[in-house]
């Protein structure tokens, strides 16, 4: 009789023990997400037009980035030297898509951020030559 009740006691607790783990690229991935929302990694936002396959624009910083698929858009907050935060927003669609790297930059202010526009989505030139 203690022989069964050992045994459904150690399957219970390797049960317990097997449906508690987490692998380290789980830990690791949470880990990295806690650490962008709390401003300590930099970022590099590329927003991209895929038909025409140009970069709408570029935003580099200590940034959150939460992507809202109810609204279909990026929510960024981003926080200045003042402590003040301040969200844009970014609208996707079926054909506009984005990338977020985490840069390993130690050299950029906490507070500061960079938002690149593509001059070209916006001042529609077109420059011809003549021979």
């Amino acid at each position: 009789m203690k022989k069964i009740i050992l045994l459904v006691l150690l399957m219970a607790v390797m049960t317990m023990v097997l449906t508690g783990c987490e692998t380290e690229a789980q830990r690791v991935s949470y880990n990295l997400s806690q650490e962008a929302d709390n401003f300590n990694v930099v970022r590099q936002l590329t927003v991209i037009n895929c038909i025409e396959g140009d970069v709408l624009f570029q935003m580099t910083g200590k940034m959150s980035i939460t992507a809202d698929t109810a609204d279909n858009q990026l929510e960024i907050i981003v926080e200045d030297e003042n402590k003040n935060y301040k969200k844009h927003f970014v609208g996707l669609s079926d054909n506009v898509t984005y990338i977020v790297e985490d840069l390993d930059i130690n050299d950029v202010s906490q507070y500061k951020y960079t938002l690149n526009f593509n001059p070209k989505m916006w001042i529609p030139v077109e420059i011809g030559t003549i021979d």
